[in-house]
């Protein structure tokens, strides 16, 4: 991680990114993959972060091809906007706001839930940069949303929320908490380390499949994966609009995911080895193929330990092209997920209480915090100076 004190254009991250590759003496010509967030200084098509990598790369190596990937949780988190929700998250997002921000309000809220022995204790905030936040704020109402009514009519405040006595918007509202719990499930599955490309995209296609199945049956007003939507009166004149939002979100999904499917592949021969074609896959893996199916003990290796480690473990002579292939699918990063939790980590260590902190302090203390490494305490002690009792 590297500290960037003024301008971050295109530019300015290629001078630090080459800077870090430099100090590190990393081989510019073993590049494989860039994964970034999709933001303009990165992605400019002249001066963006990747075109001058790609530049830098094809200077000592003109045959290498990179692979550059949008974080798949980020494009999944910016599907859900072509579903057009803003006329049911807005007075959600007002009514927590009315709620949770006046301190008296508050706390009223909070003993009106103990009162009524509520499922909940409390709303959520909505947080735009978290990834799973809307999902669960509008679960967090629904669940509530009775409780809410009585406490806005005690309060005397229930005309200022028109949209709780609207059967049209309750139906709206309910097919959003559906449709976002299936996305948060979604989402949770894309989140982790250790998790290969083919594991994540793997995830994706299956819930572009779903849309599919979901779209169908709306169409036909059968609401099975839909269970808040299936309560509501209103559901089936409705059908019509929410299979147009599947629809819709199905497209959007195949749109933002289209860098993937360019490479799905070589994620399925590497993944999948041994159901592979020979005759499908490039040429120079056609016949190492055929040995590696033809090994019955490769093949039951396959089956019993990691996908990583089984490639490790093939010969080098003689599967030379099919481990250089797996090494290229299995080092690429699907999301920008450590670099987000990496992040997360420096944030709090970074306080203002913290004045002193400085970037070599900071570089130390990531390392340390995001580290599996467990240091051997003796052995460091023994190679120091003796210590003084005192200290």
């Amino acid at each position: 991680m590297e500290s960037m004190k003024e301008t971050t254009r295109g530019e300015d991250l290629y001078n630090q990114v080459s800077a870090v590759i430099e100090r590190m003496k990393l081989p510019w010509s073993k590049l494989v993959n860039v994964t970034t967030d999709g933001s303009p200084n990165l992605t400019g098509k002249n001066v963006g972060l990747l075109r001058r990598i790609t530049d830098r790369v094809k200077e000592e190596n003109p045959d290498q091809d990179l692979i550059f990937l949008h974080c798949i949780i980020h494009q999944e988190s910016l599907c859900k906007s072509v579903l057009q929700l803003n006329h049911v998250v807005n007075p959600v997002v007002k009514l927590v706001n009315f709620i949770r921000a006046r301190g008296l309000q508050h706390r009223q809220f909070i003993a009106f839930l103990e009162e009524t022995d509520a499922d909940h204790q409390d709303l959520l905030y909505h947080s735009r940069v978290r990834w799973l936040s809307l999902g669960k704020v509008l679960q967090r109402v629904w669940e509530l949303k009775d409780d809410i009514i009585a406490f806005l009519e005690l309060m005397g405040k229930s005309d200022e929320f028109p949209e709780l006595s609207d059967k049209n918007w309750l139906s709206d509202f309910a097919f959003a908490v559906d449709i976002l719990s299936h996305m948060n499930e979604l989402n949770v599955k894309l989140q982790g380390k250790y998790l290969f490309v083919h594991d994540m995209y793997k995830h994706v296609k299956a819930f572009i499949s779903k849309l599919t199945l979901f779209s169908r049956q709306i169409a036909n007003k059968t609401f099975a994966h839909f269970p808040t939507l299936a309560m509501q009166e209103e559901a089936p004149r409705n059908a019509k609009k929410y299979c147009k939002s599947l629809e819709d979100l199905h497209g959007e999904f195949s749109r933002r995911f289209s860098d993937f499917e360019k490479i799905e592949p070589s994620l399925q021969l590497v993944s999948c080895p041994l159901s592979q074609d020979p005759d499908t896959a490039p040429e120079e893996l056609q016949l190492e193929l055929i040995d590696l199916q033809s090994d019955a003990v490769l093949k039951e290796k396959f089956n019993s330990v990691k996908l990583n480690d089984f490639y490790a473990s093939l010969n080098k002579a003689t599967f030379p092209n099919l481990r250089r292939a797996a090494q290229k699918m299995l080092t690429l990063f699907g999301s920008t997920y450590v670099c987000e939790q990496t992040f997360s980590v420096m944030n709090a260590n970074k306080s203002r209480h913290r004045s002193r902190l400085t970037d070599q302090h900071l570089s130390s203390i990531l390392r340390i915090a995001t580290t599996n490494i467990t240091p051997d305490l003796d052995a460091l002690a023994k190679l120091g100076d003796q210590q003084h009792c005192s200290h």
